[in-house]
């Protein structure tokens, strides 16, 4: 089942409002998603810094984290706490120092995002209240998607949530299933990707990762993946500057899309959609299957 969200803000006057329409997106899905969900949001980043999205148990004292990381890597750090997560900023010349001296001093810690503008949130819960914990509605930034999940494949965990990120401002939320993705996580690993879950869709999160390492587009990365990901899927992507949409050659699962001179959303059914400023005037369709689309900020 599963529910997808995704606005791309072409207006900057409306990148205030990008966390308050996102979030009632997000809770219009909770029936088909209602046991965890996740959102990324690109807001502002800053010069030669890079942000990690960090999750911990309930009660971690991320204020006590900055202080020993800062202190084993001399860096300047600075974190800002939303429930079980936060978001650490630091110089990017330090951002591979930081990252080891997470993994050795806390590793109760994980990276669930890094990047120059990304913050990913995820927990276990009712899609509508997921939102309320981080704040999302008060969030600003220029794009987001979002991800209410009924797990039909594996446990009702925060690890299974969506989105998945494997690579520096990308990520990736995913309504369907592979069934090759055993294989794949194999072939990655060998090749440098590194997989924190079993979940399939952190494969295909890592399949992108790799394409564009490997110096692919995203378009590109899109198209290798209708010939490279066996199964059926919707995928909505996260970029630094964009976000990209990508159905299976069959394209069972449902999708929706709406564009204005304001904005691209995508939803996984139109009522997602029906409360957009500017909807009565949108172009409204359905995505074509194996037709990668892709809209960025230049």
């Amino acid at each position: 089942m599963c529910g997808i969200v995704g606005l791309f803000l072409k207006d900057r006057a409306l990148e205030p409002e990008l966390g308050a329409m996102t979030a009632g997106m997000l809770a219009t899905m909770c029936d088909r998603g209602p046991d965890s969900a996740g959102f990324a949001i690109y807001g502002a980043g800053a010069p030669d810094r890079m942000k990690l999205t960090l999750r911990g148990p309930a009660g971690t004292d991320f204020y006590a984290i900055e202080g020993h990381i800062g202190a084993a890597t001399g860096g300047d750090m600075k974190i800002e706490v939303r429930d079980t997560h936060a978001v650490l900023s630091v110089p990017e010349r330090a951002l591979a120092d930081v990252r080891a001296a997470l993994a050795d001093t806390h590793p109760e810690i994980d990276v669930v995002s890094f990047g120059k503008r990304v913050e990913i949130y995820k927990e276990v819960g009712r899609p509508d209240l997921v939102a309320e914990r981080f704040g999302l509605a008060s969030m600003a930034g220029t794009h987001a998607i979002g991800h209410t999940r009924m797990a039909t494949e594996s446990a009702v965990t925060t690890d299974g949530a969506h989105p998945f990120s494997t690579g520096a401002d990308q990520c990736l939320v995913h309504n369907g299933s592979l069934s090759n993705h055993n294989r794949l996580r194999r072939e990655l690993s060998r090749d440098g990707i590194v997989f924190e879950t079993e979940n399939d869709t952190e494969v295909a999160a890592g399949y992108l990762s790799w394409r564009i390492r490997e110096g692919a587009r995203l378009d590109e990365a899109l198209e290798g993946a209708l010939s490279d990901l066996d199964g059926f899927f919707t995928f909505v992507v996260g970029t630094e500057a964009g976000f990209g949409v990508l159905r299976d050659p069959i394209a069972c699962k449902p999708a929706i899309m709406a564009e204005t001179d304001k904005y691209v959303a995508f939803g996984s059914e139109f009522r997602v959609l029906a409360d957009l400023p500017g909807i009565e005037i949108a172009r409204v369709w359905e995505p074509e299957p194996a037709h990668p689309y892709f809209w960025e900020h230049a």
